[in-house]
């Protein structure tokens, strides 16, 4: 058996899976219409939509199969995301990289595989819309074109995804896809007894930067802050827009006190780079920093309003003073 190589972007193709949000997620009917439409079209006993991640194969959709994921070392797709063309095996018996690969020798007993690459907006392969069939057969010209097809609804349903997940002006996660990912991520720090800090920020006197240079300069300022949070945040680090001009930053296997060196980091970067640029008026933040601790913090939810409330007090001293 043959192990499908790891691809030269490995690491961005990886980071972009995972930014998507859609790893583990319950079954969607938009995805499940698909693979249902494939299984139709095409006369096939088992249709998948494939994501491979650092060590397995995960299944968003499932037509014909009982299983949900498999290991990315016997995984067909592993193979098919090294191309950019549809990966066909006529025959896994006949052909010596898979004639004594667990899924054909045992079940599924794959013979006939197709898989047509799935990208990301970005253009990275993700995985596959693959189809699978007990005993060889080939497929049509038609059949092919058909698959492709299919294969480009599934991408634009992923990026729809992407798109209900970031925030369109920043690039960065917005609200819901921060939320989404900071659970996993918290989750992932309980179970591992790991710690994890969060920074709650909300830039100061946002309201008249709008008010003085107009709505368009108050974007500007808005893409500065998150660029500046992107070059200071490690890419283990969940940053995101939570709307308007509050952001925050989900930071795991962090102590409070690396948490604050971050922040001194950032508000260095950020005095830098303004003095670089020369603008009317400075880019300026308050932020509240939360050690997590799952008895207190069982949800992000409850970590969130935790560093808002820290934020607001550092906000209000401000005034004050």
């Amino acid at each position: 058996m043959q192990k499908p190589d790891i691809p030269r972007n490995e690491q961005a193709r990886l980071e972009t899976l995972r930014s998507l949000s859609i790893l583990d997620t319950p079954a969607e009917e938009r995805f499940d219409r698909l693979t249902r439409m494939t299984k139709r079209l095409l006369d096939v006993p088992v249709v998948l939509i494939s994501l491979v991640d650092e060590d397995r194969q995960w299944f968003k959709s499932c037509m014909g199969l009982s299983d949900t994921e498999t290991s990315r070392d016997i995984s067909f797709c592993g193979h098919a995301i090294l191309g950019n063309g549809v990966f066909i095996i006529p025959d896994a018996l006949e052909d010596e990289r898979f004639v004594d690969n667990p899924l054909v020798v045992n079940a599924p007993n794959i013979r006939f595989y197709a898989g047509c690459p799935l990208r990301a907006p970005n253009g990275l392969k993700m995985g596959t819309l693959c189809i699978l069939d007990q005993k060889p057969r080939n497929i049509s010209a038609d059949d092919l074109e058909a698959l492709k097809d299919l294969a480009a609804m599934v991408e634009r349903e992923i990026a729809a995804v992407q798109m209900a997940t970031y925030d369109e002006l920043t690039g960065i996660y917005n609200r819901r896809g921060f939320k989404t990912i900071a659970q996993y991520s918290l989750n992932l720090c309980a179970r591992q007894q790991i710690p994890a800090a969060l920074v709650f920020m909300d830039l100061d006197k946002f309201k008249q930067i709008n008010d003085r240079f107009g709505h368009a300069e108050g974007d500007r300022a808005l893409i500065t802050f998150a660029e500046q949070i992107k070059a200071t945040y490690r890419n283990s680090d969940v940053v995101a827009r939570l709307g308007g001009d509050e952001f925050a930053a989900l930071l795991p296997n962090t102590s409070k006190l690396l948490a604050e060196d971050l922040v001194t980091i950032l508000q260095q970067s950020l005095k830098k780079h303004q003095q670089e640029i020369s603008r009317d008026y400075d880019i300026n933040f308050s932020y509240g920093i939360v050690e997590f601790d799952y008895e207190r913090h069982p949800t992000i939810d409850v970590l969130l309003a935790g560093g808002d409330s820290l934020m607001y007090e550092l906000k209000r001293s401000k005034r004050d003073n």
